[in-house]
């Protein structure tokens, strides 16, 4: 079998390095049809589609499982970002769950534990799924958590203690945010090939995909500034471009 990262890298070749985050709100009616109709419109432009986990609870388990056919069919892979975050049990039964809805990888919180993130992650692997951990968002408030100091052996921020429970636990990739490009460019130089770089919030967050993609990021994670331009496909197109260094 081929594994998560694999699949990956090889849409990414041809259809550039972006993963639309299709995270719709409440306000947003239809999620079915409108997260169908994204694909088939934008899948050219794209190597995989993410579904939050606000997104994930109005739909059914058939509905879900038609999305990922369907993003399958177009040669996307898709990532259930739910950061999961629980006790051994509860996340092998979780991660079943997901594996059987059709999904390629999950978004997993690290606070979990090391033991447990390894769990997970040889979990993940005998089925030939991915397991992408956080180590630092993109939002402005994560600061007041990532980036605390801990003392775990040796004194360091949350988040490089994150990216080295990564490397031990072996997981597919990283969260790193597109708005933290001196972090991006930390991680990606200790972790070299050994794990890919997600970096959320370009764009609307205010990151820039440019700067990221030369800071080290390999795949680009992007909703708002995709799903609310007037021209979506164009925009796609022109983030595409920029996932290429073009």
């Amino acid at each position: 079998m081929i594994t998560f990262k694999t699949r990956l890298k090889k849409s990414s070749k041809t259809n550039g390095n972006v993963i639309l985050a299709n995270d719709y709100d409440l306000t947003v009616k239809n999620l079915e049809a409108k997260t169908i109709k994204n694909i088939k419109q934008l899948h050219p432009f794209l190597c995989g589609i993410k579904l939050n986990f606000h997104l994930l609870l109005p739909l059914s388990g058939k509905e879900i499982f038609k999305i990922n056919k369907t993003a399958h069919r177009f040669g996307l892979q898709t990532i259930a970002d739910i950061k999961l975050n629980d006790i051994g049990n509860t996340n092998r039964v979780t991660t079943e769950i997901l594996w059987n809805l059709g999904f390629d990888a999950v978004i997993v919180n690290p606070i979990m534990g090391l033991d447990s993130l390894k769990n997970l992650v040889i979990s993940a692997h005998k089925h030939d799924k991915g397991v992408i951990a956080l180590c630092h968002m993109s939002a402005p408030e994560a600061k007041l958590s990532y980036d605390i100091m801990v003392k775990m052996g040796k004194k360091q921020q949350l988040y490089q203690l994150f990216l080295n429970w990564a490397l031990t636990a072996k997981v597919d990739g990283i969260v790193v945010g597109a708005t933290f490009p001196k972090i991006i460019q930390y991680c990606a130089k200790k972790a070299g090939k050994n794990l890919n770089i997600f970096s959320p919030g370009v764009g609307t967050q205010g990151g820039s995909a440019n700067e990221v993609m030369s800071s080290g990021t390999d795949y680009l994670i992007v909703g708002r500034t995709i799903l609310n331009a007037k021209n979506p496909i164009s925009m796609a197109k022109k983030l595409q471009l920029q996932s290429f260094g073009k």
